[in-house]
């Protein structure tokens, strides 16, 4: 039985106007778009498995989303895919908590290298991209940066992409390849 797979990728809490700060309406607001988006994978796509690169921001909302549904979609998987064994490395006290948090409760925990290097974190999101069907991505349209290439590669690599804007209103354009 072939299980369909959804991954995540998007800008870090830095990124947004509202930084760290997840009661911000302007956050609130893109995790309710988040929460919906993701459902709707469940209910109209089938997705099943679904897959976080774990970084700081929209890596770990959308982890956080998928474990919370879990206890009304109790087929539905996570994977976090670690770029490295030290990913959290540098964060503060409170975000390695919510980190392990996530990571003690997935399904599944895949490291994509045992140490730092330039391109462990393209490679795990290469890793993502190639094991999924659809790309959930919150994207600000500019075109630099680790969400730019994902989405690229998803592009090439011919992904069903979906995209939020930073305020979760829905974009038609990817990237190009």
């Amino acid at each position: 039985m072939h299980i369909k797979i959804a991954c995540f990728t998007g800008h870090r809490y830095q990124s947004f106007r509202f930084g760290d700060n997840e009661k911000h309406r302007e956050c609130v607001r893109l995790k309710k778009a988040l929460r919906k988006e993701i459902i709707n994978l469940v209910k109209k796509r089938s997705i099943k498995h679904f897959i976080s690169g774990m970084a700081l921001g929209v890596d770990i909302w959308c982890a956080e989303i998928i474990l919370r549904l879990k206890k009304r979609y109790r087929d539905i998987t996570l994977e976090c895919a670690l770029p490295c064994a030290a990913q959290s490395r540098y964060w503060s006290e409170e975000q390695r908590q919510r980190y392990y948090d996530i990571l003690a409760y997935a399904d599944r925990v895949s490291k994509i290298s045992e140490r730092y290097h330039r391109g462990c974190m393209m490679e795990r999101n290469r890793y993502m991209v190639d094991k999924s069907e659809i790309v959930l991505a919150v994207w600000n349209g500019k075109p630099h940066g680790g969400t730019y290439n994902t989405l690229r590669y998803a592009v090439k690599k011919r992904k069903r992409i979906i995209i939020l804007n930073p305020l979760g209103r829905r974009e038609k354009t990817p990237p190009n390849a």
